[in-house]
């Protein structure tokens, strides 16, 4: 997949409960998210940092077949030989694989034969759910699909945005209201400081890039008490923002002027690019969809800065956002919408609306050591050039919503559900 794909978990995360409805529910999930889609649609690969509709329909049936069917259950043979070849995104220990920008051009297998995959795959799994010594493995499977379904949702929509129709995935759904609400004064939350415990410290599924568990050391700071909204970014922009070099950094700056960068992407006018096709902008929304570079200009006008991803970690803890929500309707009109669960941060919660940039760069903890075979190709290699974001957003699967989860991206990039939430020192 890309950069945002961890597929290794701490060993022994997964907990001793029945996986099976974990994983029927995934799976029928990234299949109700594709209804709305033809062939066509499916097929589609707008860039090379995103992937087709069916790719992830198939490259996450390859992963259950490659890692779990084909390893440990017993006469299983492999649907069609050939595909492996289509769908393995980058596990060098699991052979050649095409590149990644042509998966756009693999109008072959059909949405339906991938879907058909899917079905027979579905079905080989269930002997194995029950399985105690595949419990990690078919857990880290449920959580490898589940960011595909983020993957999926953000990749189709910078895709239909490619069409100067502004189709709709979804059609406007009756009874759904916009979940910003109206944005009070910015407040802070204030922290002391001093030794803090970060990284993976409950139990249940975690990626391995989320441990170990280790100190660190915060000077006082405070934390914004909620997202930077729609209405605050168009003031920088009227203020000049994107034609203000001091405000950037120099590679930032650079990436402005190259890119004739002057808003956020899906931005027109007053309004900006949706699942359901073009919509007004609600002035009062997290503002999404800006670069690490965007974040940190704008954090540098407002005379704040990004927060460390450990202060990020020190205020959320206790905070998380894991469990299901009830609210969720992924065809909300701002963005995807959920109203999530009631926390101490104010109307805009530390978890489900937007990924929150930090200024950590993506680094290996202390003592941190990848697995060893196929499975831990697809993490440390990776800690290089990006930059970590901390809280989930609004197309983020539930369950991913825990304080020490690390998501990281490339500085420029910012097709996914991507925003801010300020810091300032003590």
């Amino acid at each position: 997949m890309h950069q945002s794909e961890r597929l290794t978990a701490i060993p022994g995360s997964a907990e001793a409960t029945d996986l099976a409805p974990g994983f029927r529910h995934v799976r029928a999930l990234t299949e109700a998210l594709v209804v709305p889609l033809s062939d066509a649609d499916a097929s589609l690969q707008s860039m090379e940092d995103a992937s087709p509709a069916k790719w992830h329909l198939a490259h996450t049936t390859w992963f259950w077949e490659t890692f779990l069917l084909r390893e440990h259950a017993p006469g299983y043979q492999l649907h069609d030989e050939r595909w492996p070849y289509l769908f393995n995104s980058y596990y060098e220990a699991q052979g050649p694989r095409i590149s990644r920008a042509a998966r756009g051009l693999l109008s072959r297998p059909s949405l339906p034969e991938v879907l058909e995959w899917r079905a027979v795959v579905t079905q080989a799994m269930e002997p194995l759910l029950g399985d105690p010594a595949l419990a990690d493995l078919i857990a880290l499977g449920i959580a490898h699909e589940e960011q595909h379904i983020e993957l999926l949702l953000t990749d189709i929509k910078h895709a239909l945005f490619q069409n100067p129709l502004g189709p709709a995935m979804w059609e406007q759904a009756d009874g759904v209201a916009s979940a910003a609400g109206r944005a009070g004064p910015l407040g802070w939350h204030r922290h002391p400081g001093g030794i803090a415990l970060v990284g993976h410290q409950a139990d249940g599924f975690a990626f391995d890039n989320e441990g170990p568990r280790h100190r660190v050391l915060l000077e006082p700071f405070a934390l914004a008490d909620r997202l930077v909204t729609n209405a605050e970014w168009e003031a920088f922009i009227a203020d000049g923002g994107y034609a203000a070099p001091r405000l950037w950094l120099a590679d930032g700056w650079a990436w402005v002027q190259r890119e004739g960068i002057a808003a956020p992407l899906y931005w027109r006018d007053a309004e900006h690019f949706t699942h359901q096709g073009w919509r007004l902008r609600d002035p009062h929304a997290p503002v999404t969809h800006i670069s690490f570079y965007e974040a940190d200009a704008y954090a540098t006008w407002a005379g704040a800065r990004l927060p460390t991803e450990f202060e990020w970690e020190a205020i959320a803890r206790g905070q998380d956002g894991a469990s299901p929500c009830p609210a969720h309707d992924p065809r909300g009109g701002n963005q995807l919408t959920c109203a999530g669960p009631v926390l101490p941060m104010g109307s805009s919660g530390l978890f489900g609306d937007c990924w929150q940039f930090t200024r950590s760069s993506y680094l290996p903890y202390p003592g941190f050591r990848p697995a060893a075979g196929a499975v831990g190709e697809y993490n440390g290699k990776f800690m290089s050039g990006q930059v970590v974001l901390r809280g989930a957003s609004c197309a983020t699967v539930r369950g991913h919503s825990r304080a020490s989860y690390r998501n990281f991206f490339y500085p420029h990039q910012r097709w996914q559900f991507t925003g801010l939430r300020l810091a300032k020192d003590c």
